[in-house]
């Protein structure tokens, strides 16, 4: 069953299917309202850099899927309400978003999307909580890793693991079963050129969007933020590599049994 749900328009999209798996990409959108593109200093392809490209179509490994239809440039669904609505190159890497002030009412209108999308995913986790008693999250992402421009050297391989799992504000205890077989599964896929290097908390621990899923469901849920560096892709020219973006699409799918086991025993 598909949702499109908005104050306005469409923000989110909403695909209900059967089971406790679910897969959100909430980064992945990359349109605007007209009135913010009025404001936007950013052209696409510096929205595009800081967005995460192919992670709605990785969301296909659950049958449960939300994928993010407007740029986090807009609204960005991954951070508490107080910031998420850049306003100062602070806000977002240093980049300058905007080339005047925007006036304040445009911002409230971006906070009502996100109020509304948050209203509907309570709904949603109600319903799943009732149902199967608990559930998952893949929380999907990707991440830069040549920040140093489209010729400079990419990052260090130590500190920057291909995929990032990134569990810093949940109950490990509680959920370590679940977290262990998903990075066990995609350590042992058989990726393309090698196996993926899949590492816990080493660039990232997870955003808003995960804590406001383990403060709201303690016993009930767990979301695991999943970033994938964008060796995937040009990350300067948006240009994908069209059989990793497969791969990692069959490599999530591929964990799916396993962490629906580990939900079971936990």
């Amino acid at each position: 069953m598909e949702h499109n749900t908005g104050t306005t328009e469409q923000v989110w999209r909403l695909h209900v299917g059967s089971g406790p798996l679910v897969a959100t990409a909430v980064h992945d959108g990359h349109e605007v309202r007209d009135e913010v593109a009025k404001h936007l200093a950013l052209n696409d392809a510096g929205r595009l850099r800081e967005e995460d490209p192919f992670t709605g179509d990785w969301a296909q490994a659950a049958p449960t899927r939300v994928v993010g239809l407007r740029s986090r440039f807009e609204v960005d669904l991954n951070r508490p309400r107080d910031k998420a609505v850049y306003r100062t190159p602070e806000d977002a890497w240093g980049l300058t978003v905007w080339k005047d002030e925007p006036p304040t009412e445009m911002f409230e209108r971006s906070l009502a999307e996100y109020d509304a999308f948050y209203s509907a995913m309570r709904e949603l986790f109600n319903e799943l909580s009732e149902q199967h008693g608990h559930f998952v999250v893949f929380d999907l992402h990707s991440y830069n890793h040549r920040r140093d421009g489209i010729d400079g050297p990419a990052a260090d391989p130590e500190g920057n693991p291909q995929v990032n799992i990134g569990t810093g504000t949940m109950n490990r205890k509680r959920w370590g079963g679940v977290v262990d077989s998903l990075i066990d599964t995609l350590r042992s896929f058989d990726y393309p050129g090698g196996k993926l290097d899949v590492r816990e908390n080493v660039k990232f621990q997870g955003g808003n969007w995960p804590r406001w899923i383990h403060e709201n469901y303690p016993d009930t849920g767990v979301a695991i933020a999943i970033e994938f560096k964008k060796f995937f892709m040009d990350e300067w020219t948006g240009q994908p590599h069209a059989d990793h973006v497969a791969a990692i699409g069959e490599a999530l799918k591929f964990t799916a049994p396993a962490v629906l086991e580990a939900l079971k025993r936990a």
